[in-house]
């Protein structure tokens, strides 16, 4: 029987994703181990919703459909405020760690495709329909999808290929939230790493500075919301022109890159008058800016994951889970055994490979939370929320469109 679909509108969805979200927190705070290993807020949170929605769909016959646009815009408030609080210095000093990397992302695409190739053609599938459950669905997540699915149904032949992306980004994604933290607790206790628990975080609070209290103003998340508005403007204005010129790239890059000129302008220009006055200010506006951005992100990945339609793994079940299981377990050996140190060996390649899952398993802001719930557990590790976003919001799509393209059509 054909399930009755119930279509969540924008607000109630909007307010079950901030219950939501206070469920994980609750549960988070519950559950020691929950923090022990980094487990993501709204990891926890969303992923139960998720449950609970898959069994609206398999026992009561009921498949909710949340209406989440402003998703879009809670990414791009998040990533404009990650570059706000970009100091150039610390930017430029992100070369090296920011190549290598792309490097290591770019290669680890291959490996990818490769493995989901080689894994399709055991299941008795066309070989080509492994790229799905690879870089396609994983690397690039949903929109990349969407984007290859008609090539893969038109021109190769692949019926099924959308539903295969789908599921394997699905899978992907919860695989991501749930790896990234381990890795990092495991690397940071196993390495004895030095961490950085006195500093100020970039986004979010360390769970001791959430038991005692953050101190921010009205004006301070006023002129904070002031500065990311002004940002975004400028980002959208970026944005536009790069399209007029055939340059496509997502609006949160975009905004990022206006936040981070507008951030350095803003302290250049402090550095030119009486600080007095101007620095208490400045102080009260970072403080509503890390308030606002993680809110923005929480909510986010809690939407994500809450309207995640577990039903859509029905099918080539057994191939999607061989396929995404053994892309997971790839992941995390790479992360643990590469990634960590060619990125220097330290605390903050720790927490880089904490969102290194969220790289090549489910998306930028799967990332970013992986390395959020870390650095809540151990402290601030600045270039990571610099060099990160930057690899997987623009520098790593390009290369995956190029391995795509060259893998479909060799």
């Amino acid at each position: 029987m054909q399930a009755q679909v119930v279509d969540v509108p924008p607000f109630l969805a909007f307010t079950i994703a901030i219950m939501v979200l206070f469920y994980g927190k609750y549960l988070t705070t519950k559950y020691e181990f929950l923090r022990k290993y980094s487990i993501p807020e709204p990891v926890v949170g969303g992923f139960a919703c998720a449950v609970v929605v898959g069994i609206l769909y398999y026992v009561f016959d009921y498949q909710l459909i949340f209406k989440l646009e402003v998703m879009d815009w809670l990414l791009v408030y998040f990533f404009t405020g990650i570059g706000l609080r970009a100091d150039i210095q610390t930017l430029l000093k992100g070369g090296r760690p920011l190549l290598l990397l792309l490097i290591l992302a770019s290669s680890y695409i291959v490996m990818q495709n490769v493995l989901g190739i080689s894994v399709a053609g055991l299941f008795g599938l066309d070989p080509k329909a492994g790229l799905m459950s690879g870089s396609v669905a994983l690397t690039g997540g949903v929109g990349t999808t969407m984007a290859w699915a008609p090539t893969f149904v038109q021109e190769l032949g692949i019926t099924n290929a959308t539903e295969l992306g789908v599921a394997s980004n699905t899978l992907g994604l919860i695989g991501a939230c749930c790896i990234g933290g381990p890795i990092a607790a495991y690397l940071i206790k196993r390495h004895k790493l030095e961490t950085n628990v006195s500093d100020d975080l970039t986004i979010g609070a360390s769970h001791q500075s959430e038991a005692a209290g953050i101190s921010v103003t009205y004006f301070g998340v006023l002129r904070a919301w002031l500065w990311l508005n002004v940002s975004m403007m400028l980002g959208y204005s970026l944005n536009e022109s790069l399209q007029a010129a055939g340059v496509k790239l997502p609006l949160f890059v975009a905004c990022l890159l206006a936040g981070i000129f507008f951030g350095n302008m803003g302290r250049w220009f402090l550095k030119k008058l009486d600080r007095t006055t101007l620095d208490g200010y400045a102080e009260e506006a970072e403080r509503g800016l890390t308030l606002i951005s993680d809110i923005c992100l929480g909510m986010f990945l809690t939407m994500a994951l809450m309207s995640l339609q577990i039903w859509k793994l029905e099918g080539s079940f057994a191939y999607i889970i061989t396929v995404v299981g053994l892309q997971i377990l790839m992941s995390a050996m790479f992360t643990t055994f590469v990634v960590f140190r060619v990125m220097g060996k330290d605390y903050a390649a720790a927490v880089i490979c904490a969102g290194f899952g969220g790289v090549t398993l489910g998306s930028t802001a799967t990332a970013i939370v992986n390395m959020q719930a870390v650095t809540q557990q151990y402290g601030a590790a600045r270039q990571a929320f610099i060099v990160v976003p930057l690899v997987c919001g623009f520098f790593i799509d390009i290369v995956n469109a190029m391995v795509i393209n060259f893998m479909v059509y060799f």
